[in-house]
């Protein structure tokens, strides 16, 4: 019974991650990225200056405020966002708009202009990619990614339950040895980041749990739009929804309120400030204190009267237990918390998710292959399928990632939509590698495809270098380790894939020395 129970959960451990395997890829793959995707944004717009967190609130809120005055009259609504760390490294400016996601400015705190910049979805859009996916139905791409993350979650735990040697798995890696390779790999990149594996998986999930299970808040609440309404304003605090009076009404100074705050909160207390009703009799001026970012997501907010200043509201962070939980599991899913050691620390988990799904994709047709070439008519479809997805996504999409990038250098600054070019240029390239894996054979697909990975990004900080004034060189000089870690990170991975190139091009060279001998043998046993 033992022993059955444990061949059931290796047969549904093989498919829970072969069915969903390249969505899974992607996904790890993009958010993998999005742990970088505010220095991914810096480095995709060149012209932007290095990021300064040194200056005090208060000029910067006043030149905040001059400048929506000027751009923003007739808004409902402003919102300023303060620089203070990685996260926000520009002042920040935002009101409705009839543009796609409204007006987003980022401002010189002294001059006061808006920078001028290129259009780019940035690390942004590789970072909402990875829950978004991309082309697709938001409701659509959401239910595919929760199926996929349920499938991952499942070969997670029964993962565990068929590896009952799990710690000695760890340490055993018996290389050159084909299948048992590949499966001691898988094994190795599966175990030495387990805990991130579950954490992540579990807490994605938790992200659109409405989505999934809907009937839950609509039970307390009502399933209607006006029992939604109730559940997000109890749930997120929403004051965008208060009325306009339609008086004429001076405007408290929210500088005179921002230095309240930072004397009550602490220097660089106030992470960002908005708006509502500019101008109304029925304005509104909230503070957002910069929250404590190994528990919360969000701190707590103050709202005041616009017109008096008088406090109305003080919203803390907590509002519920279940809120502080949900709050502390996303938290550690994005990881806003994380100093740069931790970050990298993420990132590398992430790589080995990234990893471990290629290794139990290439594993599952290495462990077939033999099985199939002994059965008459050779390797059956599903087998060259499987490979050619394999050979398509595992190096195609990397490829296609770094021509997002070299999209970026090379797409002239002025071309409309410029943004959804660079993307189109991704999934083009990955297209084009997917084809190009069906075409060639097997080995030579491998080949050839890691050659072009190792080009595409060992290039990449040469193209950075003759089309910006921010080259390796220039970025090392000034210490901008944004420019310098882009770069950097672009070399070791061409680096990386080099080496891929070379042992493969060594087992194929290898191959055919053994076919070679093997043939005068054969020849002389038939004479």
């Amino acid at each position: 019974m033992k022993e059955f129970f444990r061949q059931s959960m290796a047969w549904l451990h093989t498919w829970s991650g072969l069915v969903p395997g390249w969505m899974l890829y992607f996904i790890f793959l993009t958010g993998t990225l999005g742990y970088f995707d505010t220095e991914i944004d810096r480095w995709m717009k060149p012209e932007l200056p290095p990021a300064r967190y040194d200056m005090p609130a208060e000029p910067m809120a006043t030149t905040a405020i001059k400048y929506l005055e000027r751009e923003a009259a007739g808004a409902q609504r402003w919102f300023v966002s303060l620089p203070g760390d990685r996260d926000q490294p520009y002042l920040r400016v935002f009101w409705p708009g009839k543009e796609r996601g409204g007006n987003n400015k980022l401002l010189d705190p002294i001059s006061g202009e808006s920078f001028t910049a290129r259009e780019t979805g940035g690390g942004q859009l590789l970072y909402r990619m990875h829950w978004n996916l991309h082309y697709l139905p938001k409701n659509l791409a959401h239910w595919l990614v929760g199926a996929a993350t349920l499938g991952m979650f499942v070969a997670i735990i029964t993962g565990i339950v068929i590896h009952v040697k799990i710690f000695k798995d760890f340490f055993t890696f018996r290389p050159a040895k084909g299948q048992r390779s590949w499966l001691d790999a898988h094994n190795v990149l599966s175990v030495s980041a387990l805990p991130f594996h579950i954490m992540i998986t579990f807490t994605g999930l938790l992200f659109m749990a409405g989505t999934y299970m809907p009937l839950i808040a609509a039970a307390q609440y009502g399933a209607g739009a006006e029992g939604q309404k109730r559940f997000n304003q109890e749930l997120f605090g929403n004051t965008r929804d208060v009325p306009s009076a339609g008086i004429a009404a001076q405007l408290i100074d929210p500088v005179s309120l921002i230095r309240d705050g930072e004397t009550r909160w602490g220097k660089g207390g106030v992470e960002s400030f908005e708006i509502i009703n500019p101008g109304d009799a029925n304005a509104r001026v909230i503070l957002h204190r910069r929250g404590d970012p190994a528990v919360l997501r969000s701190g707590e907010s103050d709202i005041f009267d616009g017109v008096s200043g008088a406090l109305l509201e003080q919203r803390p962070a907590i509002t519920s237990p279940s809120k502080a939980a949900r709050d502390l599991l996303l938290g550690l899913h994005e990881g806003l918390f994380a100093g740069p050691l931790l970050r990298w620390l993420y990132a590398l988990s992430g790589v080995l998710g990234t990893a471990m799904i290629a290794t139990g994709l290439v594993l599952w047709v290495v462990k077939r292959r033999q099985r199939e070439q002994k059965k008459i008519g050779g390797e059956g479809f599903g087998l060259r399928l499987v490979e050619r997805l394999n050979i398509g996504t595992i190096i195609g999409l990397p490829v296609g990632v770094a021509a997002y990038f070299w999209a970026n250098r090379i797409l002239p600054v002025e071309l409309l939509q410029r943004d959804d070019w660079e993307t189109h240029v991704m999934f083009l390239v990955w297209g084009a590698m997917l084809l190009h894996a069906a075409l060639r054979p097997t080995a030579k697909a491998w080949t050839e495809q890691l050659g072009i990975a190792t080009l595409i990004f060992g290039l990449l900080p040469l193209l950075n270098a003759f089309t910006t004034e921010r080259g390796l060189g220039n970025s090392l000089r000034i210490g901008d380790w944004v420019f310098a870690g882009f770069d950097l990170t672009m070399l070791a991975l061409g680096l990386a894939f080099a080496w891929g190139f070379r042992r493969v091009q060594r087992k194929r060279v290898q191959k055919k020395t053994i076919e070679a001998t093997k043939q005068p043998a054969l020849q002389g046993v038939r004479s």
